[in-house]
């Protein structure tokens, strides 16, 4: 029986951690604000979709990394620009594998190579001081992963969890799992070792990560450092909360 258990397992994590929606080649994205569509391969024969829009003003402030939550592809994400564009920043936001028109399957090894791949090439085109990462719910993960490798301007982190393990233990309300994670997600170690100032936003109702799992990250913080709690705030309204939008101001100044 284990020899069938341990599969079955890691497939029913791999259901619900990884839930896109997939987009024909030729789907034609529509957003209100100006946009570039981007193929980028990667070494081992994926390729990776992105979308690119400029700031609402000239010059740029910088550029936002933009890494979505776990559904949907960017179609829904890419209307995520405006609070960034309006801003004075470029936004440019990449689906990951098995999303949208990316292609290839979902994997944690390979997400992170791919947030590597898609931060060099932004190197071409803005220095590393310029770059924002920001993270929202699984794509935390990613931003934190880039964090702890790579220079950038800022770190900011919407819905953040502290690892795969805590968010399921969080959910049972238990103090660990019955059974071994198929994915770790380390964010609470990755942001540890993040040199660049980090600032993360958890609404107290969230029901997809609750605040506990959240929370755990605030002993990961450094000096600077702010974790922004935004009472009554759900998984997917923070930034239709004034606190949100006067701290992210404040921040990307």
């Amino acid at each position: 029986m284990p020899g069938f258990i341990e599969p079955f397992t890691e497939y029913l994590q791999r259901k619900a951690l990884f839930q896109p929606t997939r987009l024909a080649v030729d789907y034609v994205f529509s957003f209100d604000h100006p946009f570039e569509e981007l193929f980028w391969d990667t070494p081992d024969g994926a390729r990776l979709n992105l979308l690119r829009f400029p700031a609402a003003r000239k010059p740029a402030r910088g550029v936002v990394l933009y890494f979505h939550g776990n559904r949907d592809n960017l179609q829904r994400w890419g209307n995520m620009h405006r609070d960034f564009t309006a801003r004075g920043y470029d936004f440019v936001a990449p689906d990951y594998r098995g999303y949208g028109k990316s292609t290839g399957e979902p994997g944690e090894r390979t997400y992170y190579e791919d947030a590597r791949l898609v931060y060099d090439r932004l190197l071409a085109g803005y220095s590393a001081g310029s770059i924002v990462l920001y993270g929202r719910s699984l794509g935390t993960a990613m931003a934190c992963f880039l964090a702890a490798h790579v220079r950038a301007r800022k770190l900011v982190l919407e819905t953040p969890f502290d690892n795969i393990r805590g968010l399921v233990a969080a959910h049972l309300r238990r103090s660990s799992v019955p059974f071994r994670p198929a994915f770790f997600f380390p964010n609470d170690r990755h942001l540890r070792q993040a040199e660049m100032p980090a600032m993360l936003f958890h609404g107290t109702a969230d029901r997809v990560v609750p605040y506990d799992s959240a929370a755990r990250l605030m002993t990961c913080l450094k000096p600077g450092d702010e974790f922004v709690t935004i009472p009554g705030g759900a998984h997917n309204n923070l930034p239709d909360f004034e606190l949100y939008q006067q701290k992210l101001t404040e921040w990307l100044e």
